[in-house]
């Protein structure tokens, strides 16, 4: 067994014992490239379908190709998709004009947990990784928000060598994280290994590409000439660029992310 053969054995492991241990979950789709892989795994996990809803949560704001990838993956993988998003809010002209936290805030974080609560989810798979981001490295596998779907991250449950806590007080809502000890690289690695399909703005056209997606207005490229996904591995290996580099919402105070993600943020 390699080590992509483990992560994947581990990550198999984890949707079992969340689709085994909750009572209604459901899948976060964002049709990055994490996603993309958990939703491989997923489909691994269960012998070729995914038995549990998947959810996309749209702003409105999505580059198109983002949204092209995910119907037409949904129809060839027989998806059980769900589209939410918050009416009033882009009713009300939200958008990143208003504040950047405040947009992902009202489009992104109140439209899953409206989203959540319709529906009745108990838990939330989210392809998220620790080296990611600072405030994700504090994540757990199973991770418990309160009744508001929010997360203290000075009150979390041990997990120490690999072992996780999957019982929790009734009408605790939990974040399942099947990626979470995943790198970047391993990603890229996996996708080559099992020839994932991608949406192509991860691939350099004209000296740029996207190392993370997100809404049009608020996600950048970074300089790069890898075209396919061997020359994205081989630029890993050596890049000193971070990944998330692109993403504007991160950069609009220090604790950003962190606040977005305590108050619920996928």
């Amino acid at each position: 067994m390699n080590d992509l053969d483990a992560l994947e054995a581990q990550s198999i492991y984890i949707l079992r014992e969340a689709f085994n241990r909750l009572d209604k979950i459901a899948m976060l789709w964002s049709i990055g490239k994490d996603s993309n892989v958990m939703l491989w795994l997923a489909r691994k996990a269960f012998f070729g379908h995914v038995p549990f809803p998947v959810l996309h949560v749209d702003t409105h704001n999505k580059i198109p190709e983002m949204i092209e990838f995910r119907d037409r993956v949904a129809k060839e993988w027989n998806l059980p998709l769900i589209v939410g998003e918050n009416t009033e809010a882009l009713a009300a002209g939200m958008g990143p004009h208003k504040g950047r936290v405040e947009c992902c805030t009202a489009l992104k974080t109140e439209g899953l947990k409206a989203l959540l609560a319709q529906h009745g989810f108990t838990g939330v798979i989210a392809g998220i990784r620790r080296d990611e981001e600072g405030t994700r490295a504090k994540e757990r596998v199973f991770s418990p928000r309160n009744q508001s779907a929010e997360w203290d991250f000075k009150d979390q449950p041990p997990e120490f060598w690999d072992q996780f806590k999957t019982d929790f007080a009734p009408g605790t809502h939990l974040r399942i994280h099947p990626l979470l000890a995943w790198s970047e690289l391993d990603v890229w690695r996996y996708i080559e290994r099992e020839n994932i399909p991608m949406v192509d703005l991860y691939f350099a056209k004209n000296g740029k590409r996207y190392r993370s997606l997100g809404c049009a207005p608020c996600t950048g490229s970074v300089a790069s000439t890898a075209s396919t996904v061997a020359e994205i591995i081989e630029e890993l290996e050596t890049t000193k660029i971070s990944e998330r580099s692109g993403r504007a919402q991160d950069k609009e105070s220090e604790d950003a992310f962190e606040r977005l993600r305590a108050g619920g943020y996928m």
